[in-house]
């Protein structure tokens, strides 16, 4: 009797045990709304620190601000606690429920695998802290591995290595960043300019806007290829002026020794760009403008509203823009820069814009397609620093931990690991 007793309580226990394995988590969910998570930067360091361990993520477009779906495992889970990142565990069930809600027809929602960590380089000189660019800043946050490279190594065919490519904001005209009114007598302006020289002489060119246009051809080359390319601020514009400048000497005398070719505007050829058309080249070398692709000068938003709108995208059909919209919030703040924002009507027709200040006729955020490969353009230096000025302090993004607009940043950095469809847009 006692042993008939003592088989069927360890039958029971047995199924318990059973039971419990089968409804144990089974996926870690890391949402990515405003409600839940705590650090939303370094969230995206835990998918690609994911990715980088030959594990698959799922992203989980305009589900809960786009959230991730990793495999459930102890590590991944110790990960996000000592990051600090906000998760929760989920069933078998549980997940697979969640799927087929985000797979409706009715839902602007998809899930898109990514598959493998994306080999991320910057271009930018060799001495620049991380801190000097919003991009090298929000890498080294999210503990996101990068490489640096500048003229030499562009020069030497090193980008077929990378996946995604960062353009510093970089002047890619030769003009030294129009910085010459202001900072003229300034000893780092005096410094750099001779680096830049010396530079461009080692590599074979007599100018440094010659050295600047050889680099630029490269980096179109490594899109057309087939790569991903995000610039901000300075290097947006300058990097589509450069290309649209081949052959033609757009300098004055004080960047590189002798005249500007006369009437060098009707010799802008368009066709070369990335992203704008019609724009108008600023001739005064004391303007700190580069030409009439950049809003800054023209603005007439106080700080206080200045805001910018991400557009929405069909998730099923679109999935490209919709990921890099991700956020928990479709109203970001802006911030200036050299170049802050993009005149709206100079902008081509194919390329997208996914966020913007219709009121001001301005575009803060494009993207488009360039042969095999893919740019982004964000206008702005910092998005957690309105105004940000040679010399001042670094941003500190342990303060700013959810902002909406260094979300964007780290959008684009995922996106080559992830599945690509045919885009309708």
């Amino acid at each position: 009797m006692r042993s008939g007793f003592t088989m069927c309580r360890t039958f029971f226990i047995i199924v318990f045990l059973l039971c419990a394995v089968s409804v144990r988590a089974s996926h870690v969910l890391v949402p990515m709304d405003a409600e839940y998570q705590k650090n939303h930067l370094k969230a995206y360091g835990i998918a690609y620190w994911t990715l980088s361990k030959s594990m698959k993520v799922q992203w989980l477009l305009n589900y809960r601000g786009g959230s991730f779906l990793l495999p459930d495992t102890g590590a991944i889970r110790k990960e996000c606690t000592i990051r600090g990142v906000s998760y929760e565990e989920l069933s078998d069930a549980e997940a697979e429920k969640l799927l087929t809600e985000i797979s409706s027809p009715a839902k602007n929602q998809e899930a898109v695998i990514l598959e493998k960590a994306p080999k991320v380089v910057v271009y930018s000189p060799k001495d620049n802290p991380p801190w000097d660019d919003a991009v090298t800043m929000v890498l080294t946050y999210a503990e996101i591995p990068y490489d640096v490279v500048y003229d030499e190594e562009v020069l030497a065919d090193k980008l077929p290595m990378y996946d995604w490519l960062h353009l510093h904001h970089e002047d890619f005209t030769g003009q030294y960043g129009k910085f010459y009114r202001a900072y003229k007598m300034a000893p780092w302006y005096i410094q750099q300019k001779k680096e830049a020289e010396e530079r461009a002489a080692k590599l074979g060119f007599d100018k440094v806007s010659e050295s600047k246009l050889a680099v630029a051809l490269k980096i179109r080359d490594f899109v057309v290829g087939g790569g991903f390319m995000f610039a901000m601020c300075s290097a947006t514009d300058s990097f589509d002026i450069a290309l649209s400048a081949e052959g033609v000497d757009i300098c004055e005398p004080m960047f590189d020794g002798d005249p500007s070719d006369p009437n060098y505007q009707s010799r802008i050829d368009y066709g070369k760009t990335f992203a704008f058309t019609g724009f108008t080249l600023e001739r005064d070398p004391n303007v700190y403008e580069f030409s009439s692709i950049d809003m800054t000068e023209r603005r007439r938003i106080a700080k206080e509203v200045d805001y910018f709108s991400l557009m929405e995208f069909s998730a099923k059909w679109d999935p490209v823009p919709t990921m890099l919209c991700q956020n928990h919030t479709a109203l970001i703040k802006g911030f200036m820069g050299q170049t802050t924002s993009f005149n709206g009507e100079q902008i081509k027709s194919p390329v997208l814009i996914l966020g913007a200040n219709k009121a001001n006729g301005e575009a803060r955020y494009i993207h488009g397609v360039k042969g095999k490969g893919f740019f982004t353009f964000y206008g702005g230096h910092d998005p957690e620093d309105y105004q940000h000025r040679v010399g001042d302090p670094k941003t500190e993004l342990e303060l700013h931990p959810n902002s909406p607009g260094y979300r964007l940043i780290l959008n684009n950095i995922l996106f080559p690991a992830a599945k690509k469809k045919k885009q309708k847009t």
